[in-house]
């Protein structure tokens, strides 16, 4: 009895020390569905590679699951070392389905949850654009770009095949989102030498690109030095007068003359035209309200025509001053190019605003007659009585005439 209690002690001992090996050690561990595992390479034949897994197992790598973009799975000896993902536990022969397309992918998401954490540029290529922005390719993981957070210098469009050093900006393995900033490098690289520039400084550069909003400028902060920056000129700086676009007087490449206005952060805005005279401090001694002028439409909007004047001065004319009858549609009016006069109603220009008026010309014309009418109106409450009335006058002698042959035929009865 002795010998039994004792013999069942040592096999509790034993089952015991098994049970704790099998929970504490990773190499009898059995893998599961989607683990990424490492082995070992034994055999590469045509597109078939098998791996020995820990001595648990053979697993098979073959078909579309031999190719990942990760160099890590070219070039692949035996003997070799390699990561796969289990994607089937058994196949009909009896092996581990591996995949080093999944396991490649798995890597590279990896790789890309600690750039995030780094903040640590990396290189992608772009394979292609559209309205939002890039798709671009970081390792194996496809992700994308967004335009507005694009350097200025790449603004607003890429084309497709050329690389980028750019940020992880957002990601999320679940979902296979993966958002890059080129933006966030240019802000840090402006940030580092910024503070060698000063609000009201004149800089020297040249334009980089042109978007509807305005125009970059890259500029040296001092002479001579080799870093640069880069500024926007917004499109209400470009010039005194209203533009549609910065390329109506602007291009790529051209050299000009700014001054910085402005540094919020890593942003730096610029201003051209206070390096020019502002043509509106003396448009007084050029013109005055109520003067007739002829200017050349050059937009025509749903609010009226923008009217230019000279190549300084433009004005509008309000649709409320188009004319004297209801507008329906301004364009009925005018067309962009035509030249015809305006009169000036208003000029405000501290505001850099002048209105104009196509009305009050109508009301002029409409004046003239009716003045006319009270100028006849005046003379005949002027003209004396005898001119006024020749009527009563001529009345008057017709009596007299008639009267004197009757008085005449009766004094020759009383005779």
């Amino acid at each position: 009895m002795a010998e039994f209690c004792s013999a069942a002690r040592q096999i509790m001992e034993t089952q015991s020390k098994l049970s704790a090996l099998l929970e504490g050690s990773d190499y009898v561990k059995v893998p599961s569905l989607g683990d990424l595992i490492t082995g070992t390479i034994t055999s590469t034949k045509g597109r078939e590679v098998r791996i020995d897994v820990n001595g648990l197992t053979t697993g098979i790598v073959r078909g579309s699951e031999l190719f990942a973009e990760s160099s890590t799975y070219s070039n692949l000896t035996l003997g070799d070392k390699v990561e796969a993902t289990v994607i089937d536990l058994e196949n009909e022969m009896g092996e581990m389905e591996l995949s080093f397309r999944y396991a490649g992918q798995k890597k590279s998401w990896e790789e890309i949850t600690a750039l995030q954490k780094s903040g640590e540029p990396v290189s992608v290529k772009v394979l292609d654009a559209n309205k939002g922005g890039l798709l671009v390719r970081l390792m194996h993981v496809n992700g994308f770009l967004p335009v507005s957070q694009l350097a200025p210098e790449n603004y607003p469009r890429v084309s497709g095949g050329k690389s980028m050093r750019v940020q992880v900006l957002d990601m999320n393995e679940a979902d296979e989102k993966l958002i890059v900033s080129e933006k966030t490098i240019w802000e840090s690289e402006q940030k580092s030498i910024i503070s060698q520039i000063n609000i009201g400084s004149q800089i020297d550069g040249t334009i980089t690109a042109l978007a509807d909003f305005g125009a970059f400028v890259k500029f040296a902060p001092q002479t001579g030095s080799e870093t640069s920056l880069e500024g926007l000129v917004h499109i209400s700086e470009i010039a005194w007068q209203r533009i549609d676009h910065p390329k109506d007087l602007l291009k790529a490449g051209q050299d000009v003359k700014a001054e910085i206005i402005g540094i919020e952060g890593s942003k730096i805005f610029l201003s051209m035209k206070k390096l020019i005279e502002d043509p509106w401090s003396g448009v007084e001694k050029k013109y005055n309200v109520g003067d007739v002028v002829t200017g050349t439409i050059l937009k025509i909007n749903p609010f009226g025509f923008f009217v230019e004047l000279d190549k300084d001065i433009h004005g509008l004319a309000h649709v409320s001053e188009l004319s004297s009858s209801p507008v329906e549609d301004t364009r009925t009016l005018g067309t962009i190019g035509e030249v015809r006069e305006f009169k000036i109603v208003s000029i405000e220009a501290k505001e850099h605003r002048l209105g104009l008026s196509i009305k009050a010309l109508e009301a002029k014309g409409k004046a003239k007659p009716e003045a006319k009418e009270k100028e006849v109106e005046a003379e005949k409450a002027e003209t004396p009585a005898e001119e006024a009335a020749p009527e009563a006058v001529v009345e008057e002698e017709k009596k007299e005439a008639t009267e004197a042959p009757a008085k005449e035929a009766t004094e020759e009865v009383a005779a």
